[in-house]
């Protein structure tokens, strides 16, 4: 595992990361469970980053590249094909 971009989000990073771990290797893998459980996890990790992206200035920049470039699930599909290749 590795630390957080922002410091203060690593503790939130490493909670999600150790969930995940768990639930992928205790239970995904072995076909008991399809569902992340970690979600809440995951909400407050992105909720720090956001934040200091944020606060970076960054933020704003990363919405209008998404708004002007918005990436469709089959693009994303494509891109990876055409990086195969």
């Amino acid at each position: 595992m590795s630390v957080s971009f922002a410091p203060e989000c690593t503790p939130a990073k490493n909670a999600y990361d150790d969930c995940f771990n768990k639930w992928y290797t205790e239970k995904f893998l072995k076909g008991l469970s399809v569902e992340n459980e970690c979600t809440e996890f995951w909400d407050t990790y992105i909720t720090c980053i956001n934040a200091n992206l944020a606060k970076q200035g960054i933020k704003p920049m990363l919405d209008k590249a998404r708004e002007d470039q918005p990436f469709s699930h089959e693009e994303m599909k494509e891109s990876i094909s055409s990086e195969k290749k």
